[in-house]
C-alpha cells in the first residue's frame, strides 16, 4: 500500500487494500445508522474513519460507488433470508414470483439494501442489473431453492436467462412501481397472471 494511504486511520491504518475497503464499508454502515442513507456522504464516512475524503476516493469513486457496495456487502444475508423464506416452494413460477414480491416488498424496508433507491440512485445502480456478474447472482438463488430445475426443463442456459428475465422484471417494479403501489395478494396476483405463465413455458420450449 502506499505511503499516502496509511495516513490518518486513527492511528491505526488498514494493512492491506481489502482491510481498508472492509473498514471503509463499516464506516459508511454505521453512518447510515446515524444519519440516514438519504443522508450519508463521503465527508461523513471520512470523519467516521479519521481519514480524508480523498483517502476514500482512492477506494471508491464516489458516494454511489461506496453505497452500492454497503448494498452488496447486506446482499449475503438478504439472500440467506430469502433462501429459508422459499426453502418449501417447489414449482418454479411459484418460487420465482415469490421471490419477486418478497424483494419488491422488502427492499425499501432493508436498512442497508435500501441506499439503493434513495436521492435518485436506484435508477444508476439496475442500470447495471443485467450484468454477467448479477444475472450470475440471480442464477445463484435460483439454484438454492428447493426447485428441481433440471426436472423442470431449465439447463443452465435457460436458467441464466430465467434469472436475466427476473432481474428485468425486478428493475421495471422498482424503478417505476404504479399508481398505486401493489403489494401483497395484489402484487402477486400481478405476477401470477403475467410472469407465471411466462416461467411455466420457458423451460419446456422446444
Amino acid at each position: 500500500m502506499a505511503g499516502k494511504a496509511r495516513h490518518g486511520w486513527r492511528g491505526d491504518p488498514p494493512g492491506s487494500e481489502a482491510e481498508a475497503r472492509e473498514r471503509i464499508v463499516g464506516a459508511a454502515m454505521r453512518c447510515v445508522d446515524r444519519y440516514g442513507p438519504g443522508k450519508t456522504g463521503l465527508s461523513d464516512v471520512a470523519h467516521e474513519l479519521g481519514v480524508t475524503r480523498q483517502t476514500v476516493y482512492r477506494y471508491f469513486a464516489g458516494t454511489d460507488d461506496l453505497l452500492a457496495a454497503v448494498a452488496r456487502s447486506a446482499a449475503d444475508s438478504y439472500l440467506d433470508g430469502l433462501a429459508r423464506h422459499l426453502a418449501q416452494v417447489t414449482d418454479p413460477a411459484g418460487a420465482v414470483i415469490e421471490a419477486l414480491a418478497f424483494t419488491i416488498e422488502r427492499l425499501p424496508e432493508e436498512r442497508y439494501l435500501g441506499v439503493l433507491l434513495t436521492s435518485g440512485r436506484s435508477g444508476r445502480f439496475f442500470a447495471g442489473v443485467t450484468s454477467p456478474e448479477a444475472v450470475g447472482f440471480a442464477r445463484s438463488l435460483l439454484e438454492r431453492t428447493a426447485v428441481d430445475w433440471d426436472n423442470a426443463g431449465y439447463g443452465r442456459e435457460e436458467l441464466d436467462e430465467l434469472a436475466e428475465f427476473a432481474l428485468r422484471v425486478l428493475q421495471s417494479l422498482v424503478l417505476d412501481p404504479g399508481t398505486p403501489r401493489r403489494s401483497g395478494s395484489e402484487l402477486r396476483g400481478f405476477l401470477r397472471r403475467w410472469v407465471g405463465p411466462a416461467i411455466a413455458r420457458g423451460g419446456t420450449e422446444e
